[in-house]
């Protein structure tokens, strides 16, 4: 399995969000509105990640007080590492292109249904971003690390 690329995560984030914001031109008015349950559901997987990450780096560097790890345990958070990035980028550009579009209609309602939106939407992003960082970050730490005995060779 090779690395994740940021480039491509990103790409996927700016296609989302275009769609995303495309399809609330037609939509936004009938839509009922966000939940604000996103902005912490997101930030505990990205905070369970994170803290996985950290754990596995240590198992695997074999520091002391920890387990040694097992490669297909290591395996399982790699592909969970994987999987968040992408599904992550996706929903952050779906929450970056509801947050542009409710970012041109916050100056036209009196209501604060789109205040609300905005805010919401905003948060979301911010912790999928967090969630894309974790994810980067536990992906990495799955990284089984060079033999000293083989660098010299």
């Amino acid at each position: 399995m090779r690395p994740t690329r940021p480039g491509v995560l990103a790409g996927i984030a700016v296609v989302f969000a275009i769609l995303a914001w495309g399809a609330l031109k037609p939509l936004y008015a009938s839509l009922p509105g966000l939940p604000w349950t996103a902005i912490p559901t997101v930030f505990l997987l990205a905070l369970g990640e994170f803290y996985s990450g950290w754990m596995t780096r240590a198992r695997i560097h074999r520091r002391p007080g920890t387990k040694p790890v097992e490669p297909l345990a290591v395996a399982r958070l790699a592909a969970l590492a994987k999987a968040s990035a992408y599904g992550g980028a996706a929903f952050a550009g779906l929450f970056a292109g509801f947050t542009l579009y409710t970012a041109g209609l916050l100056g036209r309602f009196d209501q604060g249904v789109p205040w609300r939106d905005f805010y919401i939407a905003g948060g979301s992003f911010l912790a999928c971003v967090l969630l894309v960082c974790s994810a980067l970050y536990l992906e990495y730490c799955c990284k089984v690390p060079k033999d000293s005995g083989e660098a010299g060779r």
